[in-house]
């Protein structure tokens, strides 16, 4: 009589080497995720640069229109003085109506600064006398990206 299935060990050593592989593949996979988070924020940023060009052709300053810092409020059809209505094309993703859905950045724009030391974190910015602007993506709290702070400046200064 012959009995048919697996022994106790051949199901160990299944187990064990499912969890090697796991072991090594969930790491991975979240850096992948991180990577893809960053390189968003980098695309963005120069989204918002080339935006800002677009702007200064136009109008012969950059937006913010008072001057100051703005943020990225995303909310495209209210009238909230952020970065989506100084600059309409500006739509760094989630979904309309829900502020920062989906975004692993928060997104400001500061208007007569320029980054001076691009090498630190954050990187140094300092008042200019001539038309520039700064555009700065911070991570969000709770996301992969948490204290990561990227930025572009008027000259195309950048620290990533």
């Amino acid at each position: 009589m012959s009995k048919k299935g697996f022994t106790l060990i051949e199901l160990i050593i299944v187990i064990a080497i499912i969890g090697i592989l796991a072991a090594i593949a969930i790491p991975a996979y979240v850096g992948q995720q991180t990577r893809a988070a960053r390189t968003e924020a980098y695309s963005n940023l120069e989204n918002l640069r080339l935006l800002e060009e677009q702007f200064f052709a136009d109008n012969g300053r950059y937006a913010p229109i008072g001057g100051g810092t703005i943020n990225y409020n995303a909310t495209p059809a209210a009238a909230d003085n952020g970065i989506e209505d100084a600059l309409p094309g500006f739509r760094p993703g989630g979904q309309v109506g829900l502020p920062g859905f989906g975004l692993n950045f928060t997104y400001t724009l500061t208007q007569n600064f320029q980054i001076t030391n691009a090498t630190a974190n954050p990187p140094t910015t300092a008042a200019t006398a001539t038309p520039c602007f700064v555009a700065t993506a911070t991570g969000r709290a709770g996301t992969r990206v948490a204290g990561d702070v990227f930025a572009i400046d008027c000259n195309n200064v950048r620290n990533f």
